[in-house]
């Protein structure tokens, strides 16, 4: 019996509220009013159960308005716990994330912004977009030879560089705002289906850039007779300045629905003649040259290679469903014999497009040297020129090709530099 009294003194009872039992407690000891609860709030006397219960119920919710059993009677209950300094501070730990979160991100842009590696020209254009220069004819763009671009011999392929230039070409048509819905195609281009087609490259390599090297690629373009459009490159080591490659390209359009060769309509010839530039990357004695020695081989060939069986890859198709300029570069070179290709590099090509290749060809690859280029000592330090035809195996002819090589840094004549 003295258990269960001094537990209902301890626990009240689910029909009384802790108002009431507090009141009850203090009036026995004389300490508060009998009509004060706890808070100095003047309790209400004789509360029906019904309205204690919903009390009860209500006092873990701030400040909401409880409503009796009878519609006119309608009472605000504050929050049981007292409001204290440190209840109405946030909670600590949340805000403690926040601000680390946001110092951390602040702190990752501040590093991309504001970051200067050990080598400079890693800090320039570190994004590779490319800017225009020269009152908005000429086109920069640097690029970081990269591993996965150097061959057997640690310097960058001829394929790199060629494609570093069709790079620099499409991003100064989408920089200067000339960007249709094609590739490299203008507006006015897309709006009757037209698209560029090279039609002849040549090219002069000076030097060949290592893996880690910047190179800078500045490009622009100029008129090339009444339908055609010229685009030239100029590609230098950016610490340096020493030039790596000199390009010039003739570009004509083809309608994408017929694939046949088109006139360029007044309307793009208005959009595109405002950034013709009147410099030329290659001279027209040094074009002259190349012409020279393409007619010239012909008489002298002693060697002739062939590879067969080329097929395109689906990866070697562009946006326009033909296979990539580029991509010829390395079929010409397979009937290159090795012997070339080990102990010389190229210096000069000009290619002489004839018609488009699609994904069902099938492609042989013919290379035809002056000289002996295999056991002559005195040959491997000389020069060597070489004829290449890239045609299907149906006979139609694809790409006509002139190259001239000449001997590797390092390669010396006799036994010892062989």
């Amino acid at each position: 019996m003295a258990g269960s009294l001094a537990a209902s003194a301890s626990f009240p009872s689910p029909g009384s509220s802790p108002a009431t039992s507090i009141r009850s407690s203090k009036s026995t000891t004389g300490e508060l009013p009998d009509n004060l609860s706890v808070r100095g709030i003047v309790a209400k006397p004789n509360l029906p159960p019904g309205k204690m219960q919903v009390k009860s119920q209500a006092q873990a919710l701030p400040k909401v308005n409880v409503k009796t059993a009878s519609p006119d009677i309608e009472e605000t209950m504050p929050h049981s716990a007292p409001k204290t300094f440190y209840n109405q501070l946030p909670d600590w730990s949340m805000l403690l994330a926040a601000i680390t979160t946001i110092f951390l991100a602040a702190e990752k842009q501040w590093t991309l912004l504001d970051w200067k590696p050990k080598r400079p020209d890693m800090l320039v254009d570190t994004f590779g977009f490319g800017r225009i220069i020269q009152d908005g004819l000429v086109f920069r763009q640097n690029f970081l030879i990269r591993s996965y671009e150097i061959g057997a011999d640690r310097t960058a392929s001829i394929e790199t560089l060629m494609n570093h230039l069709q790079e620099t070409a499409l991003n100064h048509v989408k920089t200067a705002g000339l960007l249709g819905d094609g590739f490299g195609a203008t507006p006015e281009m897309s709006k009757r289906n037209l698209i560029w087609v090279v039609s002849k490259i040549q090219l002069v390599v000076e030097q060949y850039p290592s893996w880690g090297d910047m190179v800078q690629v500045d490009t622009w373009v100029a008129a090339s007779g009444k339908n055609g459009m010229r685009r030239d490159w100029h590609v230098c080591d950016y610490n340096s300045g020493q030039t790596i490659l000199r390009a010039t390209s003739v570009w004509v359009m083809m309608n994408k629905k017929t694939r046949r060769l088109s006139k360029m309509p007044d309307e793009v010839r208005a959009e595109i003649g405002p950034y013709f530039n009147g410099r030329s990357a290659i001279t027209d004695k040094q074009s002259d040259k190349f012409a020279k020695a393409v007619n010239k081989i012909g008489t002298d060939a002693t060697n002739q290679f062939m590879r067969k069986g080329l097929t395109p890859r689906w990866s070697d198709l562009d946006v326009n469903q033909h296979v990539n300029n580029v991509k010829y570069i390395g079929w010409i070179l397979e009937s290159a014999p090795i012997s070339i290709l080990e102990k010389h590099e190229l210096a000069s090509m000009t290619l002489d497009y004839r018609k488009e290749c699609d994904r069902d060809s099938v492609l042989q690859s013919l290379t035809t040297v002056v000289g002996d280029c295999t056991t002559d000592v005195k040959q491997e330090a000389a020069a060597i020129q070489c004829d290449h035809l890239l045609q299907l195996e149906s006979g139609a002819d694809i790409v006509k090709s002139h190259t001239e090589w000449r001997p590797k840094q390092g390669v010396r004549s006799g036994p010892e530099g062989v």
